[in-house]
């Protein structure tokens, strides 16, 4: 006898009278229980679980340089073999002269491209070490800790001047169990005197740039003044931290300064935000002169913020960030 088939039946998910069963079970229904099947959601592929990636541009444009690089290239290895021949056509001596000179010219060339590969690559290694580092606090990895702790000893370790913070990581590194500890501690040992004087260099610069523009009689002095001695200030701050760049590394380093004050807003600093930091309308009791000078060494000192962010081969966590109020109570204080 063939069963009748049944009616739909309106009936709610969290009644006790209702059972979930996935769809394939063998369990069949109940006598007492309805069993509702319902299906699966479907399953997310290996493809779909991977983060959108952002279109990759500039392809055409790198292919641009790389070909006029090649055409001028090979525009200059014809004109020095011309030149070599008009030489030898000469003088067997000016010619074995130009061979030499185009020699060292070669060799000269050589060497210039390995120093800023080197130097790109160093960059390239203080950024991952950032990066290891928050990633090795943030997981809590010891072993990761203990290889981050060797790796920026080695970075410092042809400098007398951090001799006495790879000392004191040394005798500490063996009585550290946790990795997000470990971290904190080699940021300690490392970073404090570091960052001190990051911040020695960041003060002077802004109390240069202040001094200078407010006395300066033009306004394109106060623009190069300021650029200058941004750039300056870019470069010795990745130095201390063993960054080192080159010109290409400068280059690099400059456009990320510049797009971390464009996030952070540091570049939007004028007279109302400076009245507000310098404290209740001391910039409006100043001179016009003066307080340009302010602004100026406040910018600067917001370029030194930034660099330090980016070149500081550890992120802040057990030590703490330098604040521009510490820079402008120094602008504001006469000594």
């Amino acid at each position: 006898m063939s069963e009748r088939p049944r009616k739909p039946v309106a009936m709610r998910l969290d009644s006790p009278d209702v059972r979930i069963a996935a769809p394939g079970s063998e369990e069949a229904p109940l006598l007492d229980r309805r069993v509702v099947v319902v299906p699966e959601a479907p399953q997310s592929t290996e493809e779909d679980m991977r983060p959108a990636q952002l279109p990759r541009r500039g392809r055409w444009g790198a292919l641009l340089v790389a070909a006029l690089g090649g055409i001028a290239s090979l525009a200059a290895g014809v004109s020095a073999a011309r030149l070599v021949d008009e030489l030898f056509t000469h003088s067997q001596v000016l010619g074995w002269v130009g061979i030499a000179l185009l020699g060292l010219l070669v060799l000269a060339a050589v060497v210039l491209v390995a120093r800023e590969l080197s130097a790109l690559r160093r960059l390239g290694r203080v950024e991952q070490l950032r990066e290891r580092a928050a990633l090795a606090r943030a997981t809590d990895d010891r072993t990761a800790a203990r290889a981050l702790a060797r790796d920026l000893r080695a970075l410092y370790a042809g400098r007398p001047d951090t001799a006495q913070a790879r000392g004191e990581l040394d005798r500490s590194l063996a009585d550290i169990v946790d990795g997000a500890d470990l971290v904190r501690l080699t940021e300690q040992a490392l970073m404090a005197d570091l960052d001190r004087r990051a911040v020695r260099l960041v003060v002077a610069a802004a109390k240069r740039v202040s001094l200078v523009t407010a006395i300066s009689p033009r306004a394109v002095f106060d623009v190069l003044m300021v650029v200058s001695e941004s750039a300056r200030l870019v470069r010795a701050l990745a130095d201390l931290y063993g960054a080192r760049p080159g010109k290409l590394g400068m280059l690099r380093l400059a456009r990320a300064v510049t797009a971390h004050l464009a996030i952070t807003g540091g570049m939007a600093m004028g007279e109302s935000l400076v009245q507000q930091l310098v404290g209740h309308g001391l910039a409006a009791r100043l001179s016009a002169k003066l307080g340009e000078g302010v602004v100026n060494g406040l910018m600067t000192a917001r370029v030194g913020l930034s660099t330090i962010d980016l070149v500081r081969p550890m992120p802040f966590d057990a030590l703490e960030r330098p604040k521009l109020g510490s820079v402008i109570a120094e602008l504001t204080t006469t000594r």
